[in-house]
């Protein structure tokens, strides 16, 4: 009952109070964002959402476009400035996707949205992560985000989409809250964004935005 329909109810009354009380903090940073990155500051993807449908994903860009003399992307620590620094630490990148959230896309709580050309790479167990609606955060970022593996991700995504509950929603939730505040987990320990999941315990660098 809770899945199919409180939670959903849950997910829209949040996303407009939160749109609501932050649109200051939303303008703020959108104008900041033209400036810091020199253009647009938002950052849309195609994203997996309930199911494997796709959607498009909306954050706050945390990278600039800087390339080099072969129109390559310069390296993540080139183009990760200060300002992006700041917005990942923070995880106010995060924000637009409370429009996700009130359209549908998205939950509150949920397994984090990942890329598209993930799917052909996950184990049949590790497709259940789509079972439920993607989060704003999950079971994963409130233990560990981006300092535990993808095994490990993948497990407690999975765990979540069989334990979906308004107590667990909770403790997820308050248990991001202190991970934020604390700025724990932003970085995978051996690099300033998450290695690719390749599958089969493979990985590859990433250029996150």
């Amino acid at each position: 009952m809770y899945a199919r329909s409180i939670k959903r109810l849950l997910d829209l009354i949040f996303s407009v109070f939160a749109i609501i009380v932050l649109s200051p903090l939303l303008l703020f940073l959108s104008i900041a964002g033209v400036v810091k990155m020199g253009g647009n500051p938002f950052f849309i993807q195609e994203r997996p959402g309930l199911h494997e449908k796709t959607f498009k994903l909306i954050k706050f860009r945390t990278m600039d476009n800087k390339r080099d003399s072969a129109g390559n992307f310069l390296p993540d620590e080139v183009r990760l400035n200060p300002y992006g620094r700041f917005l990942r630490s923070t995880s106010l990148d995060e924000l637009p996707e409370l429009f996700n959230i009130l359209k549908g896309d998205m939950s509150i709580i949920g397994p984090r949205p990942l890329l598209v050309r993930y799917l052909p790479r996950y184990s049949e167990e590790q497709h259940h992560r789509h079972d439920v609606r993607p989060g704003l955060t999950g079971y994963a970022q409130a233990h560990g985000r981006n300092a535990v593996s993808w095994e490990e991700k993948f497990e407690m995504d999975v765990w979540y989409t069989r334990h979906v509950t308004f107590r667990t929603d909770v403790g997820i939730f308050f248990a991001t809250v202190k991970s934020v505040l604390k700025r724990e987990g932003i970085s995978s320990g051996t690099s300033e964004t998450m290695e690719e999941f390749m599958g089969d315990g493979q990985w590859l660098w990433i250029n996150k935005q």
